[in-house]
């Protein structure tokens, strides 16, 4: 039998730097909305090391925007 290799591949994970420097934010800022839960920012623990999903932060990010429009039309 032959597998498919068009099979859904694992997406890759991020380090907290590379997510930090996605999200254009220190890593230490990542570090403390992750300690606090001050933002719904899923992560994944591997062993000691903390890694981020690009499509969590993608979805973060996105999460983020919908506020924008408010201001851009005056609001406050």
């Amino acid at each position: 039998m032959h597998t498919s290799e068009t099979a859904a591949q694992p997406e890759e994970l991020l380090t907290a730097k590379q997510a930090a420097a996605f999200l254009k934010v220190k890593p230490g800022t990542l570090a403390c909305w992750r300690t606090t839960k001050r933002y719904p920012l899923k992560y994944t623990r591997v062993g000691k090391s903390i890694r981020y999903r690009l499509s969590d932060l993608q979805a973060f990010l996105a999460a983020r925007d919908s506020g924008d429009d408010e201001l851009a039309q005056g609001g406050e």
